[in-house]
């Protein structure tokens, strides 16, 4: 029996102890899949690579995409030796070594060690101050992997001596090329379990894995594993899904993932898209985001964006956020949707946070007005609105006339300015200017 084999079935076939995702790491750049922006044919990282270089630099991506292997792929397409070190366990005194050794290298063989320092932000100051005269003499290069965001995990000394390369999730059909080599991959892969899967079903599991190779990886080897078992040898739709489990989505609540999404449902409900705004809310909700901030998000949302052309949009949103709160999940996601597809459905205007921001920035500028003494307490002058027959008088209420607000045309809206241009003589002005303005368009 193969010495990598948990056991060998009576027919023959044998299921591997080591994980398929690690047997089938990729051997050399050809076979690497995915990041073709920095590793395809003519591009930078490549061109160095195939010309023995290997700059330090840092593997900037998510589970699964592949930081790892191409770590390892850039010491051996160079042919350098690979330093390995978790950045989480490492003392002072194991990269004091690690240098050293480093240095035993590049004496030995001209050509400098390659330091690969896992999880590269958890590094404090001791650590870099040991690795940074290292990397600064050529002593040694170093590559980081990080799923956090280097330009705001990573101390700055580090990061200007290093190259950022984003490494992104696999594509669909990135994916589908993996599985089918592994699957027919006898000396490393499943071939030797001699069971087949059509384009379609290899599509599904690659869809369900999130962009994740590992991930893809691990539900195929699981899946076949179970046809083989039981004697079949076609991989049918029941097997995958009762083998592979539900589809993984990439999604970290505390970092990247957390912000794009939810800018991703902001940007939706702005453009009245209530599908992609609700597919978006499903995002957050299935990676167990914090209910209390989605409905913090669409009270904003609903203030900032939709405006005074629904003012009913905050009350919606008001009431969405305390009935989610008190009835919790999972029943919760059925009125954020209520309410989601209420602000993506909703004539939309900006002018209230337009609005404020040119008042604050008029008061920030130093444009200071004094209170005008019939609006003091105690002041005389003062006219009150409501003695007149329609509870409004001719008054100013600032010494000069400063426009901040202006008026959308949609919705309810359009009805305050209707209001305003019968009180105020700015507003008529202003809106007949305006209608000049798009005839002329």
């Amino acid at each position: 029996m193969d010495e990598n084999s948990l056991f060998d079935l009576n027919y023959g076939k044998k299921l591997f102890e080591v994980p398929l995702a690690e047997r089938m790491r990729p051997r050399t750049l050809d076979e690497y899949a995915g990041q073709q922006h920095i590793l395809g044919k003519g591009k930078a990282l490549r061109l160095l690579l195939e010309g023995g270089r290997v700059p330090s630099c840092i593997l900037y991506g998510p589970p699964g995409v592949g930081k790892t292997t191409l770590v390892r792929l850039m010491a051996s397409v160079t042919g350098r030796t690979l330093l390995e070190i978790n950045a989480v366990s490492a003392k002072v005194e194991t990269l004091r070594e690690m240098v050293e050794r480093a240095r035993r290298e590049k004496s030995l063989t001209g050509a400098a060690a390659v330091a690969f320092v896992d999880e590269l932000y958890h590094f404090n100051s001791k650590q870099q101050n040991v690795l940074l005269p290292a990397v600064e003499a050529g002593d040694l290069i170093l590559v980081g992997t990080t799923t956090e965001n280097p330009w705001f995990e990573i101390n700055k000394t580090l990061l200007s001596r290093m190259v950022v390369y984003t490494l992104e999730p696999l594509n669909a059909d990135d994916l589908c090329t993996l599985l089918t080599r592994a699957l027919t991959d006898r000396q490393r892969g499943l071939g030797s379990l001699e069971v087949s899967a059509s384009v379609p079903l290899l599509r599904r599991i690659a869809e369900m894995a999130g962009g994740d190779a590992r991930q893809a990886l691990t539900r195929l080897e699981a899946a076949v594993s179970a046809a083989a078992i039981g004697g079949g040898s076609v991989l049918t739709e029941e097997i995958v899904q009762q083998s592979a489990g539900t589809a993984a989505q990439r999604y970290d609540r505390s970092a990247d993932d957390h912000y794009a999404v939810i800018s991703a449902l902001i940007k939706s409900m702005r453009g009245s898209d209530p599908d992609a705004a609700l597919y978006w809310l499903a995002r957050m909700l299935e990676g167990g985001d914090d209910v209390r901030f989605i409905c913090r998000r669409l009270c904003i949302f609903a203030a900032e964006d939709v405006g005074l052309a629904d003012p009913t949009a905050l009350i919606i949103a008001q009431n969405a956020s305390a009935a989610a709160d008190r009835v919790g999940m999972p029943e919760a996601k059925i009125i954020l949707a209520e309410a989601v597809i209420y602000l993506a459905a909703a004539p939309k205007s900006n002018s209230s946070y337009t609005a404020i921001d040119a008042a604050c920035a008029n008061v920030k500028a130093g444009n200071i007005m004094e209170v005008p003494d019939h609006l003091r307490n105690g002041g005389s002058g003062y006219i009150y609105p409501h003695t007149a027959p329609n509870h409004w008088v001719p008054q100013a209420y600032t010494p000069e006339v400063r426009r901040f607000y202006f008026p959308g045309r949609l919705g309810a809206e359009s009805r305050i300015e209707e209001r305003l241009k019968r009180l105020w003589k700015r507003y008529s002005e202003t809106s007949e200017e305006s209608d000049k303005e798009r005839q002329a368009e």
